[in-house]
């Protein structure tokens, strides 16, 4: 399908946020991703949905190389082939009433969306992302503005995290390295 962008803006060194409006009915859950094509490369890039509502998906991604740092350079207007709604998601049915969110870097985005379904169906995360370093710290401020306790580690693993010595959670979903 084709979408337009509508909005490419860098949030670190490498890590930008594209928002793209057309059809999202293809999109069922939380965690599922698109396959975004880039003109002038062969091969799809395949990008984790962030958020996304009645006519738009918010994509963060990570430039790694020369696919991603073509599209951090798109232009707003112009129209994409997008395939969305991919892969299967994160089952936000789950018995569970604390449940625990662990992003590694670019594994964060699509755990902003299951926040907000989780907490529409009566649940509160509780919200711990890893970095390798300060400056790439990514969408802390909009866990934060969800009303959640969110829990930032850049040195060592997150599994050190005091929350693993508290136990203040009755199920984990995780997402990246």
């Amino acid at each position: 399908m084709m979408y337009k962008l509508i909005e490419n803006t860098q949030l670190t060194a490498t890590v930008w946020r594209m928002k793209l409006e057309g059809d999202t009915s293809a999109i069922k859950a939380p965690g599922q991703f698109v396959q975004l094509t880039v003109p002038g490369f062969y091969l799809r890039r395949p990008i984790s949905i962030c958020d996304w509502d009645d006519t738009t998906i918010t994509l963060v991604y990570k430039v790694v190389g020369q696919g991603t740092e073509a599209m951090s350079a798109m232009k707003i207007g112009m129209e994409l082939d997008v395939l969305n709604g991919l892969g299967n998601g994160f089952d936000v049915s789950t018995d569970c009433a604390a449940p625990l969110l662990i992003g590694g870097g670019i594994g964060c985005p699509p755990l902003y969306k299951l926040a907000k379904e989780l907490i529409a169906s009566g649940k509160k995360p509780r919200v711990l992302l890893g970095f390798n370093d300060p400056s790439e710290i990514i969408l802390e401020d909009d866990f934060k503005a969800l009303g959640l306790d969110v829990t930032v580690i850049t040195k060592g693993f997150v599994t050190q995290a005091d929350i693993f010595v508290n136990g203040d959670f009755d199920y984990i979903y995780t997402c990246g390295p």
